[in-house]
């Protein structure tokens, strides 16, 4: 398993159902910080997007470890 398919499944396991979008590989910190957030729509129906997770139990942190658990 891909250090990115370990951060989706860590997000999914610590907040179902979170929308994002990846621009590049979680390996790291890094990674994490490219991470497109969804935090709403806009007028047009298009998704709302920003690089600091409204999320706080994703913090990376917490999503770190939930990866060195899978």
């Amino acid at each position: 398993m891909t250090n990115t398919n370990k951060f989706i499944q860590a997000v999914k396991n610590l907040r179902p159902g979170t929308e994002f979008s990846l621009r590049s590989p979680v390996e790291n910190e890094t990674g994490y910080n490219l991470v497109l957030w969804n935090t709403g729509v806009d007028d047009n129906k298009n998704a709302i997007q920003s690089t600091t997770c409204p999320h706080e139990e994703l913090n990376w942190i917490a999503v770190k470890q939930e990866m060195d658990n899978l």
